[in-house]
């Protein structure tokens, strides 16, 4: 269902009053570390009607997405179908470009046998001019776990308690959106929350997670957290990676810096590293950001090339779910 919103541009829409709380929090928590001044942390703030609420909150709309026409890329476009698509439904795509090829059910493609899925891909090999190592990918919908409508009743909740903490709230939204964002759940690898924290990083920052408790399923604690772990770690670990580069143009308000930073927050800095170095930049662009998709080692392959992807495809779907989307790109 598309949302219906009325929409008014203003700074940290959560209300004058809110805004007063949260910079004297800032001050009194953490006065020694100062990357944003409160207006900075706001300027991407609007305030929309949530349909689910109905209640004037906090969303953050970067309008880079539109101005570097992220959506015409064809990872971007890849994604955001994946998005929309049931998971008896998947499509069929070019691993290195996630070109599209055709949509069919995945029942219609396991029931083919090993020879016919190995003659389509090798037919496409030879249609595209392809290596014959490029994987050609079935990948099913993910409809089921990227609940917009859900995730979205904790944006303006999230926004404000990574403002509390000094911390742009854009990471806030970034992460509630790819994470975890149709239920409280647990991955693979063991992270757990609203923002997907592993033990060790939560206790880091002072949560409890033991037998008795665990602290990343509150909220207001995980954001504390994953806050802390962007403002403390991740932040401080990517100005050292672009200084190894020699690439002295840091802004951290840049689309393709944030990129990066949620990179080091999902792969660790010393796989991003690992990973840069496999093309050397010279610049810091959003170009960066796409040979990045491109990179491989042995700790960052498909999940970690495809971070920064989701990231963007997920805000264009809320941006459009919104209808915040530019007329005239």
């Amino acid at each position: 269902m598309r949302f219906l919103v009325l929409v008014f541009i203003f700074f940290c829409s959560c209300n004058n009053e809110a805004k007063t709380s949260s910079t004297k929090n800032i001050s009194q928590k953490d006065s020694t570390f100062k990357p944003y001044s409160p207006k900075n942390l706001c300027s991407k703030i609007i305030g929309v009607i949530n349909p689910q609420t109905l209640l004037n909150e906090n969303y953050v709309f970067d309008a880079d997405l539109h101005t570097l026409k992220v959506d015409t890329l064809p990872q971007v476009k890849f994604w955001r179908s994946i998005m929309n698509l049931h998971q008896d439904s998947a499509l069929l795509n070019i691993g290195n470009s996630r070109y599209i090829l055709q949509k069919t059910y995945t029942k219609t493609w396991e029931l083919k046998n090993d020879s016919t899925k190995s003659c389509f891909k090798d037919s496409v090999r030879n249609a595209k001019q392809l290596d014959t190592n490029q994987k050609i990918l079935l990948t099913t919908g993910k409809k089921f776990f990227y609940d917009f409508n859900k995730t979205s009743q904790n944006f303006n909740k999230g926004i404000h308690c990574f403002i509390e903490n000094n911390v742009d709230p854009w990471y806030a939204q970034a992460i509630l959106l790819i994470e975890s964002p149709n239920k409280l759940q647990k991955s693979n690898a063991g992270a757990y929350g609203s923002f997907q924290l592993m033990k060790d990083v939560a206790r880091l920052f002072g949560l409890k997670v033991n037998a008795q408790i665990d602290e990343r399923a509150n909220f207001e604690r995980s954001a504390y957290a994953a806050s802390s772990l962007i403002k403390k770690i991740c932040i401080p670990k990517v100005h050292q990676l672009l200084d190894t580069l020699k690439i002295t143009n840091h802004n951290e308000n840049e689309l393709w810096f944030k990129l990066l930073v949620m990179h080091v927050y999902h792969a660790g800095s010393y796989n991003v590293e690992k990973a840069l170095f496999t093309f050397t930049p010279t610049e810091g662009n959003i170009q960066l950001i796409y040979n990045l998709w491109h990179a491989k080692t042995n700790r960052f392959k498909s999940a970690s090339q495809n971070y920064s992807q989701l990231i963007l495809a997920a805000m264009l779907e809320m941006n459009e779910r919104y209808k915040l989307a530019p007329k005239n790109k």
